[in-house]
């Protein structure tokens, strides 16, 4: 059952919905600075303050877990809804970690087919559901490791209703939203989750401070398994560091830090897209995001990207094949591009010297 949250203190606001006919309603009032950026037309100011303040609603207290990074949290969700032997669906190619902690808690891998640009296929997936007794599905939603994309609010609406109908729980790692570039931040798959069939992953890791390793899952009613799975594992969380984090977080620096950093990032990624496009074969296809600090990049058929990143590696340069981020032998002429790095003449003759490699390759 769909609940409805209030986000403002106004009596004028309660007033107005009780006259509509919507009574049973939480006030939750977020602490949320009412900025905007320039530029911005009225209609978009309001959408966009709403929005800052609907996703400042936080759950329930007793609804989040503190972990020690992210994928602590994933890793915890994971356990908390399988048994060793099921089956859980992964994205083609997915993140690696994922891969290392199906293989960890002896689960089984089911990957679906996932677009560059579009994300998973859901007509594969929803086969898979139909073929496979599918425990749980671990996704990215926002900024996807290696591809790069954020799926669209329309098919994350799809995506949590079709996983809803055959009662397959999502656990949605959610670490590069912050990281977008546009002027929207992406909501996650959870926010049109109303069955709490959502497991909703991040942390302060890729946006603020790695070292930290503060992370959070929104579990909802598997809140109380996840805190017992975790005594048996870190017991808690460093207490000094969320202390920390705390206090940095209650000068409201933290937005302006977030703007500074997606600003860079896109700058960043930019100047490497621009000379991978300038130094790389014309035959190889640099497939770009609107998020994040990956660069997809696909090779000529036949190609090999591992035999290619262990001769870059040696001119000290370091890709990742796309091996690594899948099961099947698919994406063996695909590599990954990690665009965060400051872009100067070094990172440029790094990239010239990966164009000449490649075409000893194609040779």
């Amino acid at each position: 059952m769909a609940r409805i949250v209030l986000a403002s203190g106004s009596p004028r606001r309660q007033e107005l919905l009780g006259r509509i006919g919507i009574r049973d309603f939480t006030v939750r009032v977020p602490q949320v600075e009412e900025w905007y950026p320039q530029g911005l037309t009225p209609p978009e100011i309001v959408s966009y303050i709403s929005r800052e303040k609907s996703q400042a609603v936080p759950s329930k207290d007793d609804e989040i877990v503190i972990t020690a990074g992210a994928l602590e949290a994933l890793n915890l969700s994971l356990q908390a809804v399988t048994e060793p032997g099921d089956w859980v669906v992964v994205e083609n190619p997915c993140f690696y970690g994922a891969l290392q902690a199906l293989e960890r808690l002896r689960l089984k891998a089911l990957s679906v087919a996932t677009d560059v640009r579009e994300g998973i296929d859901l007509t594969a997936l929803e086969a898979a559901l139909q073929n496979y007794p599918v425990k749980a599905c671990w996704l990215m939603t926002n900024g996807q490791n290696p591809l790069g994309f954020t799926l669209s609010a329309e098919k994350k609406a799809a995506l949590v209703a079709l996983l809803a109908r055959y009662n397959v729980m999502l656990i949605e790692d959610d670490v590069y939203s912050e990281l977008y570039f546009g002027r929207e931040k992406p909501l996650p798959a959870k926010f049109w989750d109303r069955q709490e069939m959502t497991l909703h992953c991040s942390s302060f890791s890729k946006c603020l401070v790695p070292g930290f390793r503060i992370g959070w899952v929104a579990a909802g009613k598997q809140a109380r398994r996840i805190q017992q799975l975790q005594l048996m594992s870190t017991l808690s969380t460093s207490s000094p560091m969320q202390l920390a984090l705390v206090d940095y977080l209650s000068t409201k620096r933290y937005d302006a830090h977030l703007r500074r950093l997606r600003r860079q990032l896109a700058e960043r990624k930019q100047q490497a897209w621009q000379a991978l496009l300038r130094h790389l074969p014309p035959e190889v296809i640099v497939h770009h995001s609107d998020s994040g600090y990956f660069l997809w990049i696909e090779l000529p058929e036949g190609a090999d990207a591992s035999a290619l990143s262990a001769r870059a590696l040696a001119s000290h340069i370091s890709i990742a094949p796309g091996k690594m981020f899948s099961t099947s032998d698919s994406w063996t002429s695909f590599f990954r591009f990690n665009t965060a790095w400051g872009w100067g003449e070094r990172e440029e003759q790094g990239v010239k010297r990966l164009g000449e490699l490649i075409r000893e390759q194609l040779a």
